[in-house]
């Protein structure tokens, strides 16, 4: 059993069931890869090998009395490991946000999402690297240190979840949860070559995920390919009470389109999205898949977001007005880190110069002066109009297609550290996958092909709440391509 990390949910759950291996043999076999790649990937702040092997031992326990009496109870992830982004607050495990503000904080409670999945049945490894305080498109502003991409340990895996995105394309863990504010599922997805999906907002609860932008940070599944993406889906979504922008919809079935003909399919191709930002060898990939829909039925038209143009800055005016307030907690009274200081204001100061990293510190200032008087209108005010306008963009090409397609990132991943002089720069990593957030819509990034030898990811946008088309769509897709097969070398394995 020693490629079970090649194995997808079903497969891996089928063989636990008839005895084939064991919960804890699976959770060891995990365990046993994190340990021999991550020391140079570094994709784990922290690894939970006594607790998740405790844990395999009683779920072990707990399948044998089942398969005697309830084989039915036993789910698409029992037995399954995964991990979870370190801004997912997780009971008496340390949840930092990569930030030094956070380094000692351990939550007492679970994450609404950490909870369905423990529920499940599945295994907790530990917490991903990601940029601090998810604000990042590289996973290098962590105050821990930078994650490198299983593809080509120079060049990055993306962010801010990229730490998650780098687990699971090398095989150190079936599935991870990410967050996404403006890409940080996809981009991350996209550049280390799995599935990334960035759910409806409201879709997926909140609770216990510490805060970026409220407006726009969503929870989402990473996996290995687009069966096993459903799979988490149908555990982690569906309304919470907990959550007060937890929409009150009843809880759907993600699986339930996937295998279904996508002949007479409607696909729009935004022609903001194929123009000079791309890439050549972007273009061409995201070209090559289209033809494969064509193939398969599905009918391909240009279309225009003529308000795309307005999204980037728009979108970086509100999340860093979000995040000015969501981080105002932090300030060395409540919880976290705690400078000696001679009074209240110094107390303030001393605490937030040491416990943000310059890109949140960059994030806070930007917010707080667009949020200040004399200010407010001019440019908080008027971004939200601007995402009025990116939404309605959004509706009215959903009223003559059922998916956009598009390239998730502009650029297949770059070299560590060639960004951080230049943040304007790294902030255009996103210019696809952010009007997403803008607009609340799901969006699925999947593997399409590669370019200059690294993964190029193609994004499938949806309605609201209509997250089974695109997994039908990327699940056709997928079966009828090989381009998410390849798979990294990963330090030198086959």
């Amino acid at each position: 059993m020693d490629r079970l990390h090649e194995m997808g949910f079903k497969q891996l759950v089928s063989t636990i069931r008839r005895g084939g291996t064991s919960i804890r043999e699976v959770t060891t076999h995990f365990l046993d890869r994190i340990d021999r790649l991550d020391g140079k990937l570094k994709s784990f702040i922290r690894v939970t090998r006594d607790e998740a092997i405790e844990r395999a031992r009683r779920l072990d326990a707990e399948i044998a009395e089942l398969g005697r009496s309830d084989p039915g109870r036993i789910g698409p992830l029992f037995g399954v490991p995964h991990a979870l982004k370190d801004n997912i607050c997780t009971s008496g495990i340390p949840t930092t946000c990569a930030s030094a503000m956070l380094e000692r904080f351990t939550p007492p409670h679970d994450a609404t999402v950490a909870a369905r999945l423990r529920e499940s049945g599945s295994v907790l490894l530990g917490k991903t690297n990601m940029d601090e305080f998810a604000m990042g498109s590289s996973c290098e502003t962590s105050v821990f240190f930078p994650t490198r991409n299983p593809w080509d340990l120079d060049m990055v895996p993306g962010g801010s979840s990229g730490g998650s995105a780098a687990a699971v394309a090398a095989g150190l863990v079936p599935f991870a949860l990410g967050s996404d504010t403006g890409g940080s599922v996809r981009q991350p997805a996209a550049l280390c070559g799995i599935v990334g999906l960035k759910p409806t907002y409201g879709a997926v609860s909140r609770w216990g995920v510490v805060a970026f932008a409220s407006s726009l940070d969503q929870v989402g599944a990473m996996t290995r390919n687009v069966e096993d993406c459903a799979a988490v889906m149908n555990v982690i979504g569906g309304h919470d009470p907990l959550d007060s922008t937890s929409a009150p919809v009843p809880a759907g079935d993600y699986s339930r389109k996937i295998g279904m003909d996508i002949r007479g399919l409607r696909v729009g191709v935004p022609k903001e999205y194929m123009g000079e930002g791309a890439e050549p060898g972007v273009k061409k990939a995201i070209g090559d898949a289209l033809k494969v829909l064509e193939r398969l039925g599905a009918i391909i038209e240009e279309c225009s977001l003529p308000r795309t143009e307005y999204a980037l800055s728009a979108y970086y005016i509100i999340a860093c007005a979000e995040a000015s307030s969501n981080l105002a907690r932090f300030d060395g009274v409540k919880y976290g880190l705690r400078e000696d200081a001679s009074g209240l204001i110094d107390l303030y100061q001393k605490t937030r110069s040491r416990g943000f990293g310059a890109e949140v510190k960059r994030r806070i200032m930007l917010g707080t002066y667009a949020l200040s008087s004399g200010y407010y209108d001019a440019y908080y005010l008027k971004a939200q109009k601007a995402r009025t306008l990116v939404k309605q963009d959004f509706d009215r090409a959903f009223e003559r297609y059922d998916i956009l397609v598009g390239p998730t990132s502009p650029t297949v991943a770059f070299p560590l550290g060639s960004r951080m002089d230049d943040p304007v720069l790294m902030y255009l990593t996103d210019v696809f996958s952010l009007p997403v957030n803008l607009a609340g819509v799901p969006a699925i990034s999947i593997p399409c092909g590669l370019s200059k030898g690294l993964p190029v990811g193609m994004q499938m946008t949806g309605r609201p709440f209509d997250e089974a088309t695109l997994l039908m769509a990327a699940y056709a897709y997928e079966q009828a391509s090989d381009t998410g097969r390849i798979r990294p070398k990963m330090l030198g394995e086959e």
